[in-house]
């Protein structure tokens, strides 16, 4: 199913959630915190594509994803009250890493709650950072469940992973860096889940370039924000192990921001299976040098799977390197591209 529309929105005369001036502020107050991550030409994908095609390498952020902004700027926005009660968050794995580290650099207590499908070198991670962990349930929403338990009993500040304003003004620094070092810039390709990084993007991409196209990228394996989209309202999913298990978990019934943003801006929505997800993460190592999780490899995937037309300049978005060593060996062993 696609949700192709036949003319890029923009988000001249939207009221949206989220705002060009607060990602602006944003930049602001992440600058020197977060890594300004570098935009690189990918011959290979070009030649494929028959158009230039270059990928943004979140990959290359502190904690090997692009989470790292949109917590920052969360907590640093809290005031002194809120940042003394502590943190709390749940999280399929980057998000918690994250907050974790932004905690950690606070002086701040935090604690993640994950499910048990979040993998065992993501919750390693978290936990060298210094937060309390929680495994609670077998999903995203099962963890979520535990964070507002926590916040009743224990008065623990929420950083949630997605649907707050100041987390998608985090992740939408990445449009702005984006625009910035390819200002002739056709479309992006987006990892797509809970919607705060292709919100955010789109929000920035939209208004200054509003002829681009935004392209969420997602995997078959209960793709919440696409269900949600074909709803035309906030629907839960499945939650399901797959090789993109960055992008799992629901988006909330009561989204309140990202829903509203990838509703209203993004201008296709492509899913994948777990073989062409597999052959993204392959493509990535043998001929990019980058270490992608599934998650992040959606976008190559897409490109190499033909489900996405170029039109012209294309930025691809490599959201996450934190994929488990043995399973990258067994997927770069696994076969051709």
């Amino acid at each position: 199913m696609t949700i192709m529309k036949s003319e890029p929105r923009s988000v001249e005369n939207e009221t949206l959630p989220v705002s060009l001036a607060e990602i602006s502020r944003a930049a602001d107050r992440i600058r020197g915190r977060v890594t300004r991550t570098p935009l690189v030409h990918s011959a290979s994908l070009s030649r494929r594509a028959r158009q230039p095609v270059h990928l943004k390498l979140e990959t290359h952020q502190s904690i090997g994803a692009f989470k790292l902004r949109g917590a920052t700027n969360a907590v640093l926005a809290l005031n002194p009250a809120a940042r003394a009660r502590g943190l709390v968050t749940a999280s399929t794995g980057n998000h918690g890493r994250a907050v974790a580290y932004a905690a950690r650099a606070l002086g701040i207590p935090a604690t993640v709650c994950m499910s048990s499908l979040v993998p065992a070198n993501k919750v390693d991670a978290i936990r060298a950072l210094g937060a309390e962990i929680l495994i609670v349930g077998v999903s995203q929403d099962d963890a979520q469940d535990e964070v507002e338990r926590l916040v009743e009993s224990r008065g623990l500040t929420p950083i949630p992973p997605f649907d707050h304003a100041d987390v998608v003004a985090g992740q939408g620094t990445i449009g702005l860096e984006i625009v910035e070092d390819l200002p002739d810039l056709a479309t992006v390709l987006i990892p797509l889940s809970g919607g705060g990084l292709a919100g955010g993007i789109a929000v920035a991409v939209k208004a200054l370039k509003p002829r681009a196209r935004i392209i969420g990228i997602s995997m078959e394996r209960g793709a919440a924000m696409h269900a949600s989209i074909a709803a035309s309202r906030p629907v839960a999913v499945r939650e399901e192990e797959t090789l993109a298990d960055s992008l799992g978990g629901g988006i909330g019934l009561s989204n309140r921001v990202t829903f509203p943003l990838c509703r209203d801006l993004l201008d296709d929505i492509v899913l994948l299976t777990e073989d062409e997800i597999a052959a993204g993460i392959r493509h990535a190592s043998r001929e990019e040098g980058e270490i992608v999780e599934g998650a992040g490899a959606v976008g190559i995937a897409a490109i190499l799977a033909g489900k996405v037309e170029l039109t012209g300049p294309t930025v691809v978005v490599l959201s996450g390197s934190n994929i488990d060593a043995r399973v990258h060996r067994d997927i770069i062993e696994g076969g051709a591209t």
